[in-house]
């Protein structure tokens, strides 16, 4: 782990913030790496202001998995780096980098064997639009202003209470009840020109959307 790595350079207490800035990360995401590690076991002295040092013995556990969860995690990890928005793949690449720094040698031996990979896209819709915002605005269950263009070619502006993010290869869609519409529509991420949240809570609940969704698809397959 790169902050563990960080900690061994240094002998004598050092600043939150020089940590993140070398690190490359906010100063928010090092204190919450700081209490992963303490929690952990990781004798990490000091607090925010007065900087921190690592007492020395620490080793983090290994951690375990059988080989096919090592191979389902590479698969995992490989397919959302080739396939999701460029901040989910990412995270992804550096999950994976964390999770092997704490294997024991012989799982990472398999992981650097690179004997799974993922085959490339047909077709590959790219979108223009900040997904990080979108997946924020599900988590606060926030609205999104939208400017869409449908299959035909025609734009409209519209307020949608995202709920789900679906992913598959080639491209995304966004679930949302659409007020314009006044049910749930699907919107493909590659046709949004532009997208802002809206501060306001939309009024139902995240749960209620996707069970109604549910249902609505289970209607549907059930009428094929």
């Amino acid at each position: 782990m790169s902050l563990i790595e960080e900690f061994r350079r240094h002998r004598h207490p050092v600043s939150g913030n020089d940590l993140a800035q070398t690190l490359g990360v906010s100063i928010r995401t090092l204190y919450r790496d700081i209490a992963s590690l303490r929690a952990l076991g990781a004798g990490i002295e000091g607090e925010p202001g007065v900087g921190y040092v690592l007492r020395s013995g620490f080793l983090l556990p290994p951690i375990m998995f059988t080989a096919e969860e090592v191979d389902a995690l590479v698969l995992g990890s490989l397919w959302v780096a080739d396939k999701a928005d460029i901040p989910l793949a990412k995270a992804a690449r550096k999950a994976m980098a964390r999770l092997t720094a704490v294997m024991p040698i012989e799982l990472v031996d398999r992981v650097e064997a690179q004997y799974v990979i993922v085959g490339e896209n047909e077709h590959s819709h790219q979108e223009e639009i900040d997904m990080a915002t979108v997946r924020q605005a599900i988590h606060l269950e926030h609205k999104l202003l939208i400017r869409y263009c449908d299959a035909t070619g025609k734009s409209s502006e519209r307020v949608i209470w995202p709920f789900l993010l679906i992913y598959f290869n080639g491209g995304r869609l966004i679930s949302a009840w659409c007020e314009l519409r006044d049910s749930i529509r699907h919107f493909r991420t590659d046709r949004i020109g532009s997208l802002s949240q809206i501060s306001s809570r939309y009024p139902r609940r995240r749960h209620d959307l996707i069970k109604l969704w549910r249902e609505a698809e289970s209607c549907d397959s059930a009428h094929k």
